[in-house]
């Protein structure tokens, strides 16, 4: 069972990454430690989770132990929407590079296709509460993202919340150096993302799934919304295989070559959730799984719909 994806570059990356999102700034570092001891080594960050400093002193408390060496992990980070104007592009990948304490990142993303006004203000809001755009293009942006390649600073680029016809845009770009290596996008059984998995994949783009678990800590779920990890049919497939139910829930993004960054600051949870290459589902259970698709979005960004490049309008 491959533990790993190969990205175009021919770096592999690993199938099994810790997500930090949500990951308050003082467990962040713990789960780091926890996530590499578990032998996790890829860990999912970016600029706008307001953690990567200690995400970068867990790591090095891992490196100084000699649990791990830096070329054995695989730290992938983000660049935020604030950032978008070329000139920006850079200084946002130093900032983060500097906070986790790291000379290169194994993969920096473009967080989302919209950029927003430069500041402070992460998310920059009008007086009806929708974000205030930049007056940038994301192919531009693009440019000054393959300029961090030549610069020794990211090994790989890619995007993140990207339908495919801005993929599109970015794959015809005249002069394109470096194409996409990976998308993340959301993705579990309530949105299983058939049409761009696919499309990615066979533009030799690797997708990353977040939120597997339908993001049950989000700060603003409703009682009523769904939850997969109460799932009776998943609970079923899950005591078939006595696994628990987060567990065939990213066995199932995993046996479809896709990377999942399940968010855990519950180090038994940690350990749980990377203990998913010793079973395997059948055809019967992954086309159950498929069945439950629903188009079902836990994060909209909905202060975002009235910007020119927001993706979630396309089909996918």
């Amino acid at each position: 069972m491959a533990t790993s994806v190969q990205l175009y570059t021919g770096a592999g990356m690993p199938v099994m990454g810790l997500g930090t999102w949500k990951s308050e700034a003082g467990q962040a570092k713990a789960a780091v430690m926890a996530a590499i001891d578990a032998g996790y080594r890829h860990i999912d960050c970016a600029y706008a989770y307001h953690n990567e400093n200690e995400i970068g002193e867990g790591i090095q408390q891992k490196i100084k132990e000699g649990v791990v060496k830096r070329e054995d992990l695989f730290v992938v980070s983000k660049l935020w929407s604030t950032f978008h104007e070329k000139s920006l592009v850079k200084g946002a990948c130093q900032k983060t590079l500097a906070n986790l304490k790291l000379d290169y990142l194994d993969l920096y993303l473009m967080h989302w296709p919209m950029g927003f006004k430069a500041g402070e203000e992460l998310f920059p809001a009008d007086d009806k509460g929708m974000a205030i755009p930049s007056n940038t293009d994301f192919l531009d942006t693009w440019e000054a993202m393959e300029e961090l390649v030549d610069a020794g600073l990211v090994k790989a680029i890619g995007i993140s919340n990207f339908n495919h016809e801005q993929i599109e845009r970015i794959l015809n770009k005249p002069g394109l150096k470096y194409k996409p290596a990976n998308n993340q996008i959301e993705c579990n059984p309530y949105l299983t993302q058939e049409k761009l998995v696919t499309y990615c994949q066979s533009k030799g783009i690797a997708v990353t799934a977040y939120s597997p678990l339908g993001s049950p800590d989000r700060p603003w779920a409703k009682p009523e919304d769904p939850s997969l990890l109460d799932d009776p049919k998943i609970k079923e497939i899950a005591a078939k295989h006595n696994k628990s139910t987060a567990q065939v829930l990213l066995r199932f993004q995993i046996q479809r070559n896709v990377i999942v960054i399940p968010k855990s600051a519950s180090p038994q949870r940690i350990v749980e959730n990377f203990k998913v290459f010793d079973f395997k589902l059948t055809k019967e259970e992954m086309a159950t799984i498929f069945s439950f698709n629903r188009n079902w979005r836990v994060y909209t960004m909905s202060m975002g719909k009235t910007h020119k490049d927001y993706p979630f309008n396309a089909e996918y």
